[in-house]
């Protein structure tokens, strides 16, 4: 008898460690930074950028899937940042979300719905999107003239699919 317990909860520890390491298959849900690349690290943002930093923004619609907040270019120290505000919120559905720059003002009515779908050559990926929620910096890579896109959206690389779209301004 008493062995019978021993190995019933062996195995719903062994149930329980395995469920979460599958939590985050998709996505990171976490709030710590999560590197995309040597030169792509998001992190938290807790004090806003000052407005005299500010390159271009603009606000979420959504496409694919519901999208909402604002998002910011921002310079610092001669370097460009994009920052996503403390009411961005992405749908969780999607599996290898990015934050992009797009050359088009309107890319959902450019596109065809559903999945408002991406020609390469008209986005440039910033970063692997590190959380669905929050407040979060990337910085843009050198390599990326800011002043060529005209819009920042979230997208599903794997599907094609574009989530939500800002169109940005000065």
């Amino acid at each position: 008898m008493n062995l019978k317990h021993i190995l019933l909860l062996g195995l719903v520890y062994l149930l329980t460690i395995s469920c979460q390491k599958g939590a985050s298959v998709n996505q990171p849900t976490d709030t710590s930074p999560v590197t995309a690349s040597p030169s792509a690290v998001a992190q938290t943002q807790d004090t806003p950028a000052s407005p005299s930093n500010i390159v271009k923004s603009g606000t979420f619609v959504a496409g694919e899937q519901p999208t909402e907040g604002a998002v910011k270019i921002v310079t610092k120290n001669g370097k460009s940042y994009l920052e996503l505000d403390r009411a961005f919120k992405t749908s969780e559905q999607g599996p290898d979300l990015v934050i992009i720059l797009h050359r088009s003002d309107d890319i959902l009515g450019s596109t065809k719905p559903p999945a408002y779908s991406l020609k390469e050559g008209d986005y440039a990926i910033v970063a692997p999107l590190a959380k669905f929620t929050g407040a979060q910096s990337y910085p843009i890579p050198d390599n990326i003239k800011v002043d060529d896109y005209k819009s920042a959206a979230i997208w599903c690389r794997k599907f094609n699919a574009t989530f939500g779209v800002a169109k940005l301004s000065s």
